[in-house]
């Protein structure tokens, strides 16, 4: 069943995000869209039942007011614009409409039905796969996330055994993260997976790197040509399935926001890439991604893992990774899922995980001085990635958490808990 859909252009608001998940959430679904869009891509897109024109305080981009074509006032759809000075749209607004008067024009003025839901969504994107991909192969990038195991449900929904998985240990993952992969799908779900041991060579490639943008879109082109070399040695693969969510795409920049950080999956990907994507999440937000992860019947242990950034231990490294910071890393974290276990935080809190950082700090060890890294417990919740509250842990847990990574972790001096909500942090350190 076709969606209607409410299109919000961007004309420099900070709230596009805030908007679409208003609409979604009264049951009409929403696309984001640059404000320079053309009469054509507009008229291309699927159920269009009116526009949002967003403003706000990016509306001036080097000197120049950002505005929409003329020509789109001319299309017959039904607008409402936000803070944004033009008369031709009628009913013109200053502020964020509030909920009965984006109700009445959903509704009333658009003739909208609230027909937006998980259901509706994967049916149609089922018919969009099956649509682009025809009789070809599509290689799924299958890190055992959310994302990329949700995209793997749909992808077998929609095309079967023509989706081969690939599993790539860039030496960035958890502990015995790779090791679960292939014991949930190749043993558990039966999926055609290949794995891949490029462990070394993603860290000689990243060797002596410390720029976080630069590690990002190592590891992103490393994963490609990976990716390429596994398809030389199969017969028609022509598609690269891709677990992109929305929160990737905004956040690696848009044309009146600047980028917060590039996405592996977004700002990584090479100029000559040998494939056409298929990104079937691209327009969800985190909670959509679950919610479609359950409608399609994987177990909620899956659905409901813990969030793993696609450079994985990469960004949690912060500065030149070295073998000994990676370590500490992947065995602090092991302490922070297990004692996060044991108390029932896992069940609680969105994301948690340990950085260390590129410097280290003076303690006392075994009654003589010692100079080591510091690890950093980071704990948030949200509900979409955009933005993010901190969990307060209760002192006595976080006092075992600390005892064990003090005494269990090698080289590792100091704990501290961060404290910094997002904005201005991000979830990430990198």
């Amino acid at each position: 069943m076709k969606q209607d859909m409410i299109v919000i252009l961007d004309l420099g608001s900070t709230e596009n995000t805030v908007l679409a998940r208003r609409i979604r959430d009264l049951g009409v679904y929403s696309e984001i869209h640059p404000h320079d869009i053309t009469a054509e891509e507009l008229k291309a897109l699927d159920n269009v039942k009116g526009i949002i024109l967003n403003g706000g305080e990016n509306r001036v981009v080097d000197g120049k007011a950002v505005e929409i074509r003329p020509e789109l006032y001319g299309l017959g759809y039904p607008m409402i614009s936000v803070d944004y000075p033009q008369s031709e749209c009628g009913t013109r607004l200053t502020q964020q409409p509030d909920e009965e008067t984006l109700k009445a024009f959903l509704f009333d003025t658009c003739g909208a039905e609230a027909n937006w839901n998980m259901k509706n969504f994967i049916e149609d994107q089922v018919e969009l796969i099956r649509r682009q991909v025809g009789d070809s192969k599509v290689l799924l990038a299958l890190s055992g996330g959310v994302d990329s195991s949700v995209v793997a449900a749909l992808l077998i929904r929609a095309i079967g055994q023509q989706l081969v998985c690939v599993h790539v240990n860039h030496g960035l993952m958890r502990k015995n993260e790779s090791e679960s992969v292939i014991q949930v799908f190749r043993d558990q779900l039966h999926a055609n997976l290949i794995y891949v041991d490029a462990s070394e060579r993603f860290l000689g490639k990243l060797e002596n790197v410390s720029d976080p943008e630069q590690k990002r879109k190592i590891i992103g082109s490393e994963f490609i040509r990976v990716f390429e070399e596994e398809a030389r040695k199969l017969e028609g693969i022509e598609f690269l399935g891709q677990g992109t969510i929305y929160p990737d795409i905004i956040e690696s920049g848009t044309k009146t926001a600047k980028m917060v950080k590039s996405h592996h999956n977004v700002g990584g990907l090479p100029e000559d890439l040998q494939f056409k994507l298929v990104e079937p999440l691209k327009q969800l937000f985190k909670d959509e991604v679950r919610a479609c992860g359950v409608e399609l019947g994987l177990p909620h242990s899956m659905v409901y893992r813990q969030p793993f950034p696609g450079p994985g231990l990469g960004v949690r490294c912060p500065g030149a990774i070295t073998r000994d910071r990676l370590e500490a890393v992947r065995e602090s974290d092991a302490i922070l899922r297990e004692e996060f276990e044991k108390a029932g935080l896992d069940k609680k809190v969105w994301q948690y995980f340990t950085v260390v950082p590129n410097f280290k700090s003076v303690g006392v060890r075994n009654n003589a001085r010692c100079f080591e890294y510091m690890v950093i417990i980071r704990a948030i919740n949200t509900i979409d990635a955009m933005s993010a509250t901190i969990e307060r842990i209760d002192w006595d847990v976080l006092q075992k958490i600390t005892d064990r990574i003090l005494s269990e972790v090698p080289n590792v001096n100091r704990v501290c808990y961060d404290m910094s909500p997002k904005p201005p942090a991000t979830i990430e350190f990198e």
